[in-house]
């Protein structure tokens, strides 16, 4: 990735090199978590299945996104559909369409990594493997609420970054705020994959250099992580279908994905690059 390539130009210009070298790819199925007040979080992501079986998820309640995939019927539509037709949507279009484009560059990501028999590690843990230990200031960018508590009761202060004015607030061990600068005195960092969707990736890079690890971690971070670790990310947790059926049956139903995922997570010491998976792949 070249100083001041956006990451999303990034990943659209990789998908077209997956779809090149393994042959173009079509959409079997979209599938839409149903819309209800108050989502699981499983009930959170979207996903696209490829004619090969393949399968790539993205989030979809940033904005009204999920609402509008359902209002276009996108729910089981596409079928047959060149997959770079929605990865396009990714690049120029709408909440909507950039959280299906992300989902398919997900998707064809799983693709490469089955066709160059690329394994990821097992996640540790739900922190990106940061290894948290006394003595530490993690932050965060996004309100994770189950980590903020499994930190707090180690002992570890917690600075979370959010875009919610009502959730900010201070209190022993913890500080909301809207301030990306306070990131500055945290060593150790974990973010939500949400910003490859809404552009603040790039925005909070700068305060995030000074930490001695940097993880992101959610569903929608499927794609090849090679900008991500550019840019100063020591690990990308995400998660790997394993049960197509069953996990595409079970996003429709908002329900819990059980064991047809697994937790993954990608360093740079065990991710081959790009370049690497392309040339096995082919």
């Amino acid at each position: 990735m070249t100083p001041g390539t956006h990451v999303r130009d990034w990943l659209v210009g990789a998908a077209q090199r997956i779809d090149a070298a393994l042959g173009p790819a079509r959409v079997k199925r979209i599938v839409l978590p149903p819309l209800v007040e108050r989502p699981g979080k499983e009930g959170e992501f979207c996903a696209v299945q490829l004619d090969d079986g393949s399968v790539g998820m993205a989030f979809t309640l940033l904005g009204g996104t999920l609402g509008e995939l359902h209002a276009r019927g996108m729910g089981g539509g596409q079928d047959g559909a060149a997959a770079m037709a929605l990865v396009r949507g990714y690049a120029d279009g709408d909440g909507a369409a950039r959280a299906l484009g992300l989902a398919t560059i997900n998707a064809l990501t799983r693709r490469l990594y089955d066709h160059a028999g690329f394994l990821a590690d097992d996640s540790t843990d739900s922190f990106g493997s940061l290894g948290l230990a006394p003595g530490d200031r993690l932050g965060m960018v996004g309100h994770f609420t189950p980590l903020i508590e499994q930190a707090r009761a180690s002992g570890i202060p917690v600075m979370v970054l959010e875009l919610k004015a009502e959730l900010v607030r201070e209190e022993p061990g913890l500080v909301v705020t809207l301030d990306p600068q306070r990131l500055a005195g945290c060593n150790k960092i974990v973010s939500t994959s949400t910003l490859l969707l809404n552009d603040t990736f790039e925005a909070v890079a700068g305060f995030r250099r000074g930490a001695d690890a940097v993880a992101v971690v959610g569903p929608s971070a499927g794609c090849p992580p090679d900008p991500l670790f550019a840019a100063g990310v020591t690990s990308v947790g995400t998660a790997w279908v394993v049960d197509a059926e069953g996990f595409l049956a079970r996003c429709a139903a908002g329900e819990k994905w059980g064991g047809t995922s697994r937790k993954v997570t990608l360093t740079p010491q065990q991710y081959p690059g790009l370049e690497a998976l392309l040339s096995q792949a082919s």
